[in-house]
C-alpha cells in the first residue's frame, strides 16, 4: 500500500515544470529557425517576417492578459515601417533607425493609449480600428508624402557604418529579428510575472477589486499598452528594413486582423506562443499561395478554424498538453 504515495511523490519530481518546458521548447525553437535558415536560406526573408510579427503579436498578447483584444494595432507596425521609409533616404544606419521608429511608436501607444483607456471589450477594439483605418486613410491620400498605394521603396541600409552583401545583410536582419525575438521575449515573460503583470489577469477578472485594493487599472492597462506599442513598431521596422518596401496596406484593417489571428494560432498561454504562431502562419501562407494560388485565405481560415475546435491554447497548448501527458 505504501508504494502509491511513492509512486505519486516521485511522479511529481520527475515531472517538467513550466518554467522548464518553456525554456527547453525556446532553445529548441531557436535551433530550428537557425537550421532552417541555414539549410533553406530562401527561408531567412519568411523567418526574419514571422519573427517580426511574432514581436507585434506578444504585445497582442499582453493584451490579451487584460481581456481585452486590439483590432488596430497594425497601425504601430505602419509607424514603425514608415518611420524607417522616410528616414532611410538621409540616414541609412539600421542601429539608429530601429531605436527611432520604437521612439515614435511607442509616443503614438501612449497618445492614443491616454484616449482609448476609458474603454473596454468591443467598444476597446473598434476604436483602435478606427484609429487605425483614419492613419490608414491618410497613408494613401497623402500622395506627395507617402506615394500612396505605389509604397516607398526602402534605401540600401548600412550596419555599423558598413553596407554589406545581399547574402551578409540578409544574414544580418535575420540574427537581429532573432536577438530582438528573444529579448522581448524574456521582457514579456518577465513583465507577465511581476506584480503588475498579474495585475492585467485583475482586469479582465475582476477590475473592481482591483481598484478597491489601491491599484488603478487605468495606468496597468495603460503602461501593457504602451508596451505593445513599442514592440509593434518595433515589428514594422523590422518588416521595413527586410522588404525594403513600405505601403499603406500595414495599416490596413487586414493586417491587425492577421496579428489577432497569429495570437489565437500560437496561444496566449506563454511568450513562446506569438513566435509558434507567427512561423506556422507565414509557413503554411507561403506553401498555400504556391499551391493554390486563388484559395490560400480558405486553407488558413481553415487552419484556424481546426486550432479553435480541437486546440484552443493553440499550438502552445497543444505542445504543452501532450509534454504532460508524456510525463
Amino acid at each position: 500500500m505504501s508504494a502509491g504515495p511513492d509512486a505519486r511523490s516521485t511522479g511529481r519530481l520527475i515531472r517538467p515544470s513550466g518554467s522548464m518546458t518553456e525554456a527547453a521548447l525556446a532553445v529548441l525553437g531557436v535551433a530550428a529557425v537557425i537550421l532552417a535558415a541555414w539549410a533553406v536560406p530562401w527561408l531567412k526573408f519568411v523567418l526574419t517576417v514571422a519573427l517580426a510579427k511574432g514581436i507585434a503579436v506578444l504585445g497582442i498578447l499582453l493584451l490579451l492578459r487584460a481581456g481585452q483584444v486590439s483590432f488596430g494595432h497594425a497601425m504601430f507596425l505602419a509607424t514603425g515601417a514608415y518611420a524607417v521609409a522616410f528616414v532611410a533616404p538621409s540616414q541609412t544606419e539600421v542601429l539608429l533607425l530601429l531605436p527611432l521608429a520604437m521612439l515614435l511608436a511607442t509616443l503614438l501607444g501612449l497618445a492614443v493609449g491616454l484616449f482609448v483607456m476609458r474603454y473596454r471589450d468591443i467598444f476597446f477594439g473598434m476604436l483602435n480600428l478606427a484609429l487605425s483605418m483614419v492613419l490608414y486613410s491618410l497613408l494613401e491620400k497623402l500622395y506627395d508624402l507617402t506615394k500612396g498605394t505605389d509604397g516607398i521603396r526602402v534605401a540600401v541600409l548600412s550596419f555599423a557604418g558598413q553596407r554589406p552583401e545581399r547574402e551578409t545583410q540578409e544574414w544580418l536582419m535575420f540574427g537581429l529579428a532573432l536577438l530582438l525575438a528573444i529579448g522581448f521575449g524574456l521582457l514579456v515573460r518577465t513583465y507577465l510575472a511581476s506584480p503588475m503583470g498579474r495585475a492585467l489577469a485583475g482586469i479582465k477578472t475582476r477590475e473592481t477589486r482591483l481598484e478597491f485594493m489601491g491599484i488603478s487599472a487605468r495606468r496597468v492597462l495603460l503602461f501593457a499598452y504602451v508596451l505593445s506599442a513599442l514592440m509593434g513598431g518595433t515589428a514594422g521596422a523590422l518588416v521595413a528594413m527586410t522588404s525594403r518596401h513600405v505601403t499603406p496596406q500595414l495599416a490596413y484593417w487586414t493586417s491587425s486582423g492577421e496579428l489577432v489571428f497569429i495570437a489565437i494560432l500560437g496561444g496566449a498561454g506563454s511568450a513562446l506562443g506569438p513566435f509558434l504562431g507567427a512561423a506556422a502562419f507565414e509557413l503554411v501562407r507561403v506553401y498555400a499561395a504556391a499551391a493554390v494560388a486563388d484559395a490560400w485565405q480558405m486553407i488558413l481560415g481553415a487552419v484556424l478554424l481546426l486550432v479553435i475546435l480541437f486546440a484552443p491554447g493553440g499550438i502552445w497548448g497543444m505542445l504543452t498538453s501532450r509534454m504532460r501527458r508524456s510525463a
